[in-house]
């Protein structure tokens, strides 16, 4: 009992860190919610497109005309260089179509005349460019099968108005689920910059030379001493998964009281049980406090930056992912990866998220028998 109290006396007086990581995770966590799209409705994108023609306005030159402007929002913009550039380079516009002179007549002869394009290099541009490709290449299919400019528009016009229909089967809240996943992945900070800091110097505290004297002399066992230990780190370490676990309800709501949810909790809490080891390991290796507080940095801001807690996973370089293979962090932020994308649950769906706890539970095994090496090293020495 004695082992006990002293450890919640020493961590009561380590609060402030804990505190500070746990706002910093409300933060973002609320800044995240504020910035994403709310909508859940499929839009198609429309680009902002100017047409210059030097050709007459009737027959195939026409019809591609109408055809851009019914798949795009027309900007008009006064016939020069200077204007177009303009309007590109202030994004007025994404795409500019030039049609040249003769077009209709030189298209008809399967002369290959070439429309002149300007761009913006984003994804509208690029949208336009595809439904102009989309024509003419139609328009150059059918060119082969009549010449007659009438039967040639009919063609083509037939051709173009089968669309597709889209429809969203899937009945994942992918919005909500993207924020659960943020807020886990940016756990992963949380619980091991809390984990390390708070064990590591308290352990530390307990290793100091007059508390360990006191220890040796007095009746008290020294394994049983060293399970009060652990079991109070257990305690603490659950306690303070808990409190993130209702965090998380209080900031994401409904979407934790599904099974995607139950996924991140079983996933965040089996990661908190290697974030514990990690801590133990540290404490067994480190003796001075202000190493401590730098490793903490170290350890918890490097697995953040290389595993995908801060930039997403699909943002990182190879080398880099590759790198984070030998962090827990890793496997931890890629199965919240995939438990965000899960709208099926059977044993096929769940296998990788299996094999990736069982990584952090060898990882897990892997620290505790190296702490049991240095402890046992250290004994040995003393």
């Amino acid at each position: 009992m004695i082992v006990f109290k002293t450890y919640f006396k020493i961590l009561n007086k380590l609060k402030f860190p804990i505190i500070l990581y746990t706002s910093i995770l409300i933060f973002f966590s609320i800044f995240n919610m504020q910035t994403s799209d709310s909508s859940n409705n499929f839009i198609a994108t429309k680009a902002d497109v100017a047409i210059i023609n030097y050709d007459d306005y009737k027959g195939i030159t026409k019809n591609v005309i109408e055809f851009m402007k019914k798949n795009n929002n027309v900007i008009k913009i006064k016939d020069n260089n200077f204007n177009l550039e303009d309007a590109l380079f202030y994004r007025d516009v994404n795409f500019v179509i030039i049609i040249p002179k003769n077009f209709r007549k030189d298209f008809l002869d399967n002369k290959k005349p070439i429309i002149e394009i300007k761009k913006t290099g984003d994804y509208n541009a690029s949208l336009a460019e595809m439904y102009l490709n989309k024509y003419l290449k139609t328009a150059n299919i059918y060119l082969n099968v009549t010449k007659n400019e009438e039967e040639l528009i009919n063609y083509i016009e037939r051709s173009l108005s089968n669309n597709t229909k889209v429809e969203i089967i899937s009945k994942l809240d992918t919005i909500a689920l993207n924020r659960a996943s943020f807020y886990f992945n940016f756990l992963n900070y949380c619980i091991l910059a809390g984990f390390i800091y708070a064990i590591s110097l308290i352990i530390c505290s307990f290793k100091d030379e007059k508390i360990r004297k006191r220890t040796i002399v007095s009746s008290m066992n020294y394994k049983n001493y060293n399970l009060k230990l652990l079991f109070s780190n257990s305690i603490f370490a659950l306690i303070l998964w808990l409190f993130y676990v209702l965090l998380g309800f209080f900031i994401l709501g409904d979407v934790l009281i599904s099974i995607n949810g139950l996924l991140y909790f079983v996933n965040s809490f089996i990661f908190s049980i290697c974030a514990l080891s990690i801590a133990f390991l540290l404490s067994n290796l480190l003796s001075s406090k202000n190493a401590i507080n730098g490793i903490v940095n170290i350890i918890a801001l490097g697995s953040c930056f290389l595993c995908g807690a801060f930039v997403p996973m699909e943002l990182l370089p190879k080398t880099v992912l590759k790198i984070a293979h030998i962090l827990p962090s890793y496997w931890y932020i890629k199965n919240n990866e995939v438990i965000k994308t899960l709208d099926k649950f059977n044993f096929m769906s769940l296998k990788p998220i299996l094999i990736n706890l069982i990584i952090i539970l060898i990882f897990t095994i892997l620290f505790i028998i190296i702490t049991n090496i240095i402890a046992y090293k250290k004994r040995k020495i003393d």
